[in-house]
């Protein structure tokens, strides 16, 4: 679950495993595309994909519910 201050939200982002991250990567809707394969998005580090997510979710029009 993501919610709260940016500073809340990178710490919990911090906190999740790969599984967490592609969860919130692909349920993300933003005012640009997000076009990664899953084959691209196995070959990023965790901490890249880390990156990955909050920099769309920092981009996010809408953040899933239950987020």
């Amino acid at each position: 679950m993501l919610s709260g201050s940016l500073e809340e939200i990178a710490t919990n982002i911090a906190r999740m495993q790969r599984d967490e991250l592609l969860e919130i990567l692909r349920s993300l809707r933003c005012s640009f595309k997000l076009d990664f394969t899953d084959e691209y998005l196995t070959t990023l580090s965790l901490e890249r994909l880390r990156h990955v997510t909050m920099a769309a979710f920092i981009h996010a029009d809408q953040i899933p519910a239950g987020r």
